[in-house]
Formats: C-alpha cells, structure tokens, sequence
C-alpha cells in the first residue's frame, strides 16, 4: 500500500485522498509553475495512511464511543472528548510501512534542497477547502520540523488536530461526521519567512466581494500572525482590469502597525517577538512584490475559474517569494443576489425634535453628547453622535455611529455631506440637540419619512424591505453617483450606476493625507513639530513627503474609479475654501483670514495663484499618475467654481504645462456667469455638471450655511431651474455633456421630473439616494 503521494503527481482530483491543501498546492505546482508561480516542493500522506494508523491502533471504535453521546453545544463536554481523543492518537505508535514511506519522502526533499532543509506540517483535510466550508484554520501546522523523529511527532500531532475542540465543532457546524473527516498531512520545504514577510491574500475584496481587485496582507516573520488575526498587518489592494491592460501600479495600500513578528530564535523554536519600530513604520511588502503576488492571484483565479483564498511566504534567505496554500473563497462567492435596503416606520413615537433629513434610513442608539474629539473615548459602536456641528476630522467617530444628529448646518453641510458617503442616518440643522437629548438616553432617528429628519423617544420599530437591483429599470438618462470617501468605493461598487458623476478629492487630502499641499513643498516654513508629522507620514514612502502626497492622492482617486471602472469617474479638483485649508496641517502659514471664504480664495482661482500653483501641481501631479501610470483613463477632471472665461483659459493652460492637456475636462456649473456666458465656457471645457449647491445660494442670494434665511434656500425656484435650463440648452447647442451633481433631484420628484424634461444627460446623486431615484426616473420617463 502507498501512503505518500509527490507534489508533482497531485491535482484537484485527488482532494479526497490528500485533502484540499495538498491537492491544491499540486494543482498549481503541476499547472503554473510554468507561468512564474513558485511552490515548495513536497508530498502529501494520504487519508489512506489515517484510516490505517487508526485501524492499526484499534482506535476507530474507541473515538466512535466518545462522540456518540457528545453535545457539540456543550462546551464542557466538547473539551472533554477533544482532550480523550488527542491522548488516544498521540500515545499511539505510527505503523513500520507508513513510517518507511514518510522517511522515503523526506529523504527527497532533503536531494532537492540539501540536508538542512526544513519543513512544513500541516493538516488537509479531505473536505477542506470545500466549496462553502475552508476549513481554514481548524487543524494544525508545525513549523521548522528537522530530522526524521521530530518529522514523525509533527505528523501525529496533525492527526491529533483533527480533534480539537474548535475542529470538532466546526464539523458539527457544517454538518460534517468527524468520524469521517479524514486527515492528510502536507509535508513541504518550508519558506525561512521568519527572515523575510508573509501573508493572506484574495482574487476578490473580502470585505466587499468586489470581484476587480486583489487584495493583499502582509506583515514581518512567519504568517501565522496574519492568519489568525493577532496584528494589524499591511493591506495592498491591485485593480484587475487595469492590470490585465498592462498597468502595473498598486491601487491602495495602508500602513499597518505590525507591532509582533513571528520568528526563530537561536534554539530553532518558534516565538513572537515585538516587531522593531523602523519596521513597523515601513511597508512588509515592496511593489514590485505586491504586484508579482497580483499576477500569481489573477492566474490562480483563472486556472481555477473562482474567487480564490490564497497564503503566500518570502523567503528571507533567497529572497523568493513561494505560493503555500490556495483554496476557493467561501463567503461572497455564494452570494446570489445583490441586494439593497429601504426603511419604513411601523409605528409612531413621541419627537423629541427634527431637522432636515439626510439619507433615508433609521438609526437606534444610545446618545453621546461629543463636544470635541477628546471625548471620542467614550464614544462607542452604535452609538447616536449628538454635537453643535461636525468637520472632516470627525470622521472616525461618524463611521462608527448607528446615527448622527447636529445643531447646526444644512442637507450640503459636512455631516450631511459625510453621512451620505457613511450610509448614516443623519437629522442636520436639529436646533437644541445637545440639550434636549441627554446623555445614554435611547433614541430613534428616522430619515425615513422625506424631507424632514425626526428623532423618536426610545426604540420605535421599524422594518427594512430589501430590494433586488438586478430587477430595476434602466432609465434612458444617465443616473451616476458623488462619491468621496476611497474606503466606501468596493462596498458601492455594486450599485446599478452609470459611473461616479462627482468623485471628490477634498476627503482623501483631509483624512489620508492631513498636509497642506504647500506644506509639503515648503517643510522650511513649518514649525518642528509640524515637520516631524509630515516626516513620519512620509517614512513609509521613502520619507519623500511629495511622494507620498502623489501616491496617496492618486491612488485614493483611483480607487474611486475603479468601483465604476471602465465607466466615467468625474474628479473634481480641489475646492476646499480657505478656512478648510488652514485646519490642514501647515495650512496656517498660506491661506488668508478671510470674511466669507465661500466666495473667496477657493476652487478654479486658486490653481494658477502663486499662492498655490504649486499645490495645484502636485495635484496634477497625482491626476497624471492615476490616468496615465494606474490606467484609470475613465477618470475625466473637472474645474469647481470658475468664475471667468479668462480663468478657464489660465486654468486649461495650467493643465496643459502640467501634463494633462489630452485629458477630458469639464466645468463645474455653479456661478451664474458660468450659465450666461455657457456657450464661451464650453469652447474650453468638454462638458458641464452643474453643482446645484452653489448655483442655488448665488442665483437667490442665500447663504446655504445660514440657518436665519435657510427658508429661502430651494433649488425648486423657478429662477435655479431657469439657470440649470439654460446650462443645459447651452451644453445641447455646443454638442457636449451635461450633468446635475447635487441632492435635488432625490429629494424633490418634480425637481428630477424638471430635469428629465429639459433632456440632461445624467443626474449624479448620493449612493443612498440611487435606487429610489432610479425607479422614479425610469417612471418619469414612460409618462
């Protein structure tokens, strides 16, 4: 009988003699090895070698009594029989003949990678990596194994594993025997990682299930660490589509703190240490690598025609990077349909107050009364945000929120702005809110019922219907989406959009980047400590602070696109208004102190400023990286408030010097001589979207931050529609794009029925905001 089986004579086919981990590894290592892909060699013992180690140690029956009367349920009991069934294989003695051969098998290994070689044993079992069981995780792996006696104990203690606790519920879980559950064993050179990184990585987002990235994780040492959890690794994501074009550029990346790293010491055991602080600061994984780990996962899911959950080691002593583990991912690639969600009320309570309505869900929670970020301590998950107002460095307590309630603002403010993008209700402009609402008390917040926000004494029952976007109607105008925030893009991805008709950048510079652009260019203005920030967000990327400022900005731009990639994505340059700009870090020393920033030193008139002409390259910059480096050629810019046509002018001449002259750009519609002098405008730019925020305050004379005339702030007056028709008129007659990026059209039904009327190409709307706006549109549009 034989008990060992080569890699070189494995496939998929033979999953239920060697288990999915080696079956798997041989499928590649027979297959793909070809292509690039590096596997260490090794052998599998077969299921056949299990039943007979039981069956010549008469413990089948003895294991069959101990889970006869056994409660998986019962954690007492569940322990119990683990530990009794460990002991019987663990004290048992491994027959002569499977001995002989697991000898034979090692003696090869040793011709191959010379006698110092060590290895790597670990468990498969014959339904792991199942379709929709990985079993990732539940048997055991024993590292750094040399000589023959310790080969042998490593291999009795993955037959033991099979009995672990955590493996025996798992089977039970999954509906599976764990009689009949049999056990291979993998035994494979093993890659010096402890010298060098490792990690997990997927053809698909995890989190997400959006199927055009790969996604990497990546720490320092041995990836156990990775694999179970205990750290905070690096990520890396790589766009698909773009890199099967030819571009070869890493998509996204963060920083990790990796703060343990697994290696091994001086005695050969295996231990983690506290990873060193300069490397802990620098990226495990260089891009180089990132992107032959992408190559490897698009082969890998193209070979085996699924999503695909892979383990990847580098050697630290060759400096190779190794395939060690790859099987289907079972999460997202069982999903059916996709699905979307709309909230109803089912009862009425007592309100406490209201204000304008953001988004259209319902949020319940206890509330927290936040009056600076230094109580962001005591805000926990699922809590209700409750303060006077927000600003971009709130994010981090707004994501965590199940609801948002301010004091202050309007549907355009920040937390409005934000909720949007976080799918959070939001009740804005509540006046009184952190007084009538006290601390830890339960609330509701509806959004739910139109036009104004409502929070509800206690917990009012509500219910969520679910709707499927794959039976939608497809309307003939173009309905897009705004979108600012990079962390959000795969988890809207699957939205029925026509592209992003708004991508705002101003999100990634506040809360990735945090620097003024002019900072980074002029470091010698800066105090010490405003330096040092810089220096240290700069150290994973060389500690080149205008590097960082490209990569970063590019690529949450990019990733941005590519949740509608290759459909358009509309970047609209930076229009942070001078006080925003002084919050960055360094802002302070270049931006002026001005009395109404809203019409001041903001958007088209700052680009070609010298004030700002350099951050406005560096900008341009990161644009060029995005289109022209990352592939992303659906990305078209966009120019906000352009006062002049002699503007227009120095800003298209700007682009062109810095690089972007062959790029698609359109104009912010938003300043009344925007609309009367359409058809000079439109001899520069390719295209309008008009920006119904600015060009409804402008045309009444409304300051939208202003709740005293807030009343008069409506973008159904006839004298907004009148501008935005003109726009559009002015758009059809120079034969170009026009677009709408603003809340109106979700908000009011005759405002999107106005805007069909007049033949607008697309209306770009918040994500939460799409669904219903599609079924009214497509209804509109068959009146």
């Amino acid at each position: 009988m034989r008990f060992i089986k080569p890699f070189r004579e494995l496939s998929m086919k033979d999953v239920a003699e060697v288990g999915g981990k080696s079956a798997s590894l041989g499928e590649v290592y027979n297959n793909l090895t070809s292509l690039g892909i590096e596997v260490p060699n090794g052998f599998a013992v077969t299921a056949k070698a299990y039943s007979y180690f039981l069956k010549a140690n008469n413990l089948e029956e003895r294991l069959k009594k101990l889970f006869d009367s056994l409660d998986p349920e019962n954690i007492s009991s569940l322990n119990q029989a683990s530990l009794k069934a460990q002991k019987l294989i663990l004290d048992a003695t491994i027959p002569s003949h499977l001995k002989e051969e697991i000898l034979a098998g090692y003696s090869e290994l040793k011709r191959e990678y010379g006698d110092e070689v060590t290895l790597a044993v670990r468990s498969s079992a014959t339904v792991e990596d199942s379709p929709t069981a990985s079993f990732a995780g539940q048997n055991e792996t024993y590292l750094n194994i040399k000589g023959e006696e310790n080969l042998l104990k490593a291999y009795k203690k993955c037959i033991a594993s099979n009995f672990t606790a955590r493996s025996i519920s798992y089977k039970f879980t999954h509906n599976f025997d764990p009689l009949k559950v049999e056990l291979a064993v993998t035994v494979m050179k093993m890659v010096r990682s402890d010298l060098g990184s490792s990690g997990v990585m997927f053809s698909i987002d995890p989190e997400s299930g959006f199927k055009d990235v790969v996604f990497i994780n990546s720490a320092w040492g041995i990836g156990e660490n990775v694999v179970q959890g205990n750290i905070n690794p690096d990520s890396f994501y790589v766009h698909k589509p773009t890199f099967k074009e030819g571009f070869k550029a890493v998509l996204k990346r963060k920083l990790g703190d990796k703060a343990k790293m697994m290696v091994i010491d001086e005695k050969g055991e295996i231990k983690n240490v506290k990873t060193p602080i300069e490397k802990q600061k620098k990226f495990s994984l260089n891009d180089q690598d990132i992107l032959t780990l992408a190559r490897w996962a698009i082969l890998i899911e193209n070979h085996y025609s699924k999503p695909m959950d892979m383990e990847w080691a580098k050697d630290g002593e060759d400096g190779k990077l190794y395939l060690v583990q790859a099987r289907p991912e079972t999460v997202h690639s069982q999903e059916v349909a996709n699905e979307f969600e709309i909230y109803k009320l089912k009862e009425k309570g007592r309100v406490l107050l209201q204000g304008n309505a953001v988004g259209e869900k319902i949020g319940v929670g206890k509330v927290k009364v936040i009056s600076s970020l230094n109580e962001a301590d005591k805000f926990k998950k699922g809590d209700v945000l409750v303060a006077t107002t927000t600003s971009p460095d709130w994010e981090p307590i707004m994501k965590k929120a199940s609801a948002i309630v301010t004091e202050t603002g309007g549907r355009t403010c920040h937390a409005a702005i934000v909720s949007r993008e976080l799918g959070k209700p939001a009740v804005v402009g509540a006046k009184g809110a952190t007084k009538i609402l006290k601390e830890n008390q339960e609330v509701t917040v509806s959004c739910a019922e139109g036009e104004i926000g409502k929070v509800y004494e206690g917990r009012v029952k509500f219910e969520v219907e679910k709707v499927n976007i794959s039976q939608l109607p497809r309307p003939k105008t173009q309905i897009m989406m705004n979108l600012g925030n990079p962390e959000l893009a795969f988890s809207l991805a699957k939205l029925p959009v026509d592209g992003i008709g708004l991508a705002r950048m101003e999100f990634i510079i506040s809360n990735h980047i945090k620097a003024h652009p002019m900072a980074i260019e002029h470091l010698e203005m800066l105090s010490d400590t405003e330096r040092a920030l810089i220096e240290e967000l700069s150290f994973p990327f060389n500690g080149d602070p205008k590097e960082f400022f490209i990569k970063t900005l590019s690529e949450g731009v990019a990733t941005i696109a590519s949740a509608v990639y290759p459909k358009k994505c509309v970047v609209r340059l930076s229009d942070f208004k001078s006080n925003e700009y002084a919050n960055l870090l360094g802002g302070r020393y270049f931006e002026p102190l001005e009395e109404n920033p809203m019409l001041g030193f903001r958007g088209a008139s700052r680009y070609t400023h010298p004030n700002y002409a350099q951050g406005f390259k560096l900008e341009c910059e990161a644009m060029k990286r995005a289109i022209f480096e990352m592939g992303f050629k659906n990305i078209v810019l966009m120019i906000p408030f352009c006062r002049r046509v002699e503007e227009a002018r120095r800003v298209k001449k700007a682009l062109e010097e810095n690089g972007l002259g062959d790029v698609e750009v359109y104009m912010m519609c938003e300043v009344p001589n925007n609309v009367i002098l359409i058809d000079r405008f439109l001899e520069i730019f390719d295209g309008i979207s008009i920006g119904t925020n600015d060009l409804t305050q402008l045309t009444l004379g409304v300051d939208r931050d202003s709740e005293m005339v807030a009343f008069d702030y409506d973008e159904r007056d006839e004298g907004v529609k009148k501008m935005v028709q003109w726009a559009v008129e002015g758009a059809k007659r120079a034969k170009k794009y026009s677009g709408l990026c603003g809340q109106a059209p979700s908000d009011y039904v005759e405002f999107a029925k106005f805007l069909v009327s007049i033949g607008i190409d697309s209306i770009s709307l918040n994500p939460d905001s799409v669904l219903k706006t599609i079924k009214e549109i497509a209804s509109l549009e068959k009146a």
